[in-house]
């Protein structure tokens, strides 16, 4: 085996024998060597055999262990070499990472695509697969893709890096970022395992003294920038080169990508989305789940294996959702799958037109307006925005949100409508001051009244349209706006009304802008894509979910339940919540991977620039030579004109702190 260290174990997966190789160096043109974990099919090193990789900085030692173990042996089962690789300065292997994305990084994915092609064990054929940062790393790979990258599957992932990641949403500032950027550099400072050599701890020290604080380059880019643009695919759709099949959650933050890119290259591009959150779809919640494994398989067997067969599967299958009764924790979403072509092909636009407090299909020239209330409340009933894949956190009642804020509605649906791709609201907008910002809810209210939110656009009036400079207008003139929210395949019952909520902020999910009120709505339209006709049920089921592995390799220690908290204290909002102490522990290789966040915001009522947001990640690491214990705390808050970012690192060996780390940074508010 080319240029590899560690043990080798054999095992019957199956009744098919598959080796691990728990540590595997692959070196890169500059003299870095990046870390591997190899699972390889009977003899594959006699029989060469297709290869699958999944490259991403999340620790094959331990801290997604036991997810690799549910998907790299079932595919090496069924006749596929499998790599899990840790990017350049993560995990075991060498390097620095300064931030997400680089040019290295994605260098590096191609040069390992192509060592893979090389080695006695492969055939030629890889493919390529991930969730979150590691599906993004393989669409970002299908961009003029090297000859040996054959076919992708992206979960979870991003196809646009400003306006469909954790960072800015309509050219706001998400508080997520706060939260990756309490995380990542917590990820990054975590030592390398014995797997590297007896160098490990050098090789530590030499990465804590390099660590880097990105959050400070996502704030700073307010503007959809070159910096956003680069990794983000949906800039270069044309120069997609390798089939992929996209998979998503409606109630995921990167939901809009599976949709957006079936439409972008219907040739290329087949799409899956639940109703789940940031996860693979073998553990989705909300469910209902599917079996990912066997999805995947059927996918890799045909574009790997030169005797597979082509899927017979439509372009899109979805589930298409319809009102729950809100709720923090939903077990299992109300709705049906539903298949089609890409959303255009079966569509047809709707228009409600503003009227006094109601949406009508009727046109009215007299329209007087209406001024946009503010009130910071607005948001308590927001959820999470859905990127983490914690458990629960779903929308609640939008009831209260509703009333502080400005909503029309239609009347009673004499019909369902089924709403299938992404909706627009046509504003009329004129301002003050051009430092304002927008939130509108799209929201479906039953008959009782209960509100619940089917969709969220928010957008920053400073910049212009296509949200890359500061907008030109004049604040005396009217701006017309559209306003694009999520795609979404959801069904407005009969009986039940449309409501759309206008407000001027969505705090904690949303960083305020510096002004509020003088926000006036002089008209304005709801244009729905709606499904012609029936919806289509699936012909064919998902395969059930597999309980993976068979013979299970860790246990968790505890998983307390996530406790979340609002109130509010002499005109001060607070919230937040905590994810007490987690752990796993891996008897294989006698280690434990442990963690917890905790989260607050505060902000007073009618003060935007008293915003403040604090996340606090701990990680710990237990392993036979020691135990690692990493904090990161980032606190941001702001005044009319300046963002400020405080972070702190400190790193323990054996409970002797090894290396502390503090970033303070004030960044001018441009927009």
């Amino acid at each position: 085996m080319t240029d590899s260290s560690g043990s080798n174990k054999t095992t019957a997966q199956g009744g098919v024998a598959v080796s691990a190789k728990e540590h595997v160096w692959i070196p890169m043109p500059d003299g870095v060597r990046l870390a591997a974990r190899l699972w390889l099919p009977g003899n594959a090193e006699q029989i060469p055999v297709p290869a699958i990789l999944e490259y991403i900085p999340y620790r094959k030692t331990d801290m997604v262990r036991a997810r690799d173990e549910r998907n790299h042996p079932y595919f090496a089962v069924h006749g596929f070499a499998c790599l899990r690789v840790d990017m350049r300065g993560s995990g075991d292997s060498e390097g620095r990472m300064d931030d997400m994305y680089s040019d290295d990084e994605l260098a590096d994915a191609r040069h390992v695509i192509e060592w893979i092609a090389r080695q006695p064990w492969c055939n030629g054929n890889v493919g390529m697969f991930g969730t979150s940062w590691g599906g993004t790393a393989s669409l970002q790979a299908n961009i003029d893709a090297p000859e040996a990258l054959k076919a992708v599957i992206a979960v979870c992932a991003t196809h646009d890096r400003y306006e469909d990641d954790i960072h800015h949403m309509g050219g706001c500032l998400l508080t997520d970022t706060f939260e990756w950027g309490a995380t990542l550099p917590a990820i990054l400072a975590a030592p390398p395992t014995p797997n590297v050599g007896p160098q490990w701890k050098e090789l530590w020290l030499q990465r804590l003294e390099g660590l880097s604080f990105p959050v400070e380059a996502w704030v700073r880019e307010e503007a959809r920038s070159a910096y956003w643009q680069h990794g983000s695919v949906i800039h270069q759709t044309d120069r997609l080169s390798r089939p992929v099949l996209a998979v998503g959650g409606w109630s995921d933050r990167y939901s809009n990508s599976v949709m957006s890119l079936v439409s972008a290259r219907p040739d290329l591009v087949w799409g899956v989305v639940g109703p789940w959150g940031h996860h693979y779809p073998d553990h989705g919640h909300p469910g209902p789940a599917i079996g990912f494994q066997q999805l995947a398989l059927e996918w890799w067997e045909y574009w790997l294996k030169p005797e597979g067969k082509m899927p017979d599967w439509p372009r899109l299958r979805v589930w298409l959702a319809e009102f729950d009764s809100p709720s923090d924790v939903i077990e299992t979403r109300n709705g049906q799958w539903i298949e089609s072509g890409p959303a255009e092909s079966c569509t047809e636009q709707r228009v409600w037109h503003f009227a006094d407090g109601s949406l009508t299909q009727s046109e009215s020239s007299a329209v007087q307006g209406w001024s946009v209330p503010s009130d910071l409340r607005v948001g308590r009933a927001s959820g999470d925005t859905g990127y983490f894949g914690r458990y629960g956190g779903l929308q609640l009642d939008q009831q209260h949100d509703d009333a502080l804020a400005l909503t029309v509605e239609t009347a009673p649906l004499e019909e369902d409508v089924v709403l299938y791709g992404a909706a627009r609201a046509r504003l009329r907008v004129t301002a003050g001051s051009p430092l304002h910002q927008l939130s509108v809810r799209l929201n479906d209210v039953s008959p009782d009244g209960t509100s619940a939110r089917v969709s969220l656009t928010v957008r920053n009036l400073a910049l212009n349209d296509e949200l890359d400079a500061p907008s030109e207008l004049s604040c005396e003139e009217a701006r017309r706006m559209d306003l694009q929210f999520h795609t979404k395949a959801y069904r407005f019952r009969k009986g039940h009304r449309i409501r759309l909520s206008i407000a001027s902020s969505y705090w904690p999910i949303v960083w305020p802008s510096p002004t509020l009120g003088e926000l006036h709505i002089a008209g304005g339209s709801l244009i729905l894509p709606v499904y012609r006709g029936k919806p289509k049920d699936m012909e064919r089921r998902f395969p059930p979910v597999l309980d993976l592995p068979a013979t299970k390799t860790h246990r968790m220690l505890q998983n307390p339940a996530l406790h979340r908290f609002q109130e509010e204290d002499n005109g001060e909002l607070v919230s937040g919540w905590t994810q007490p102490f987690t752990e796993l522990h891996f008897a294989e290789t006698q280690t434990a991977y442990g963690f917890e966040t905790r989260a607050e915001h505060r902000i007073a009522r009618g003060d935007p620039n008293s915003a403040h947001s604090m996340f606090d990640h701990r990680a710990r690491y237990t392993r036979p030579d020691g135990t690692a214990e990493i904090r990161c705390v980032v606190n941001a808050w702001c005044d009319d004109s300046t963002f400020f970012v405080e972070g702190s690192l400190t790193v323990n060996w054996e409970d002797e702190e090894l290396s502390a780390r503090q970033w303070n940074v004030s960044i001018p508010r441009l927009i």
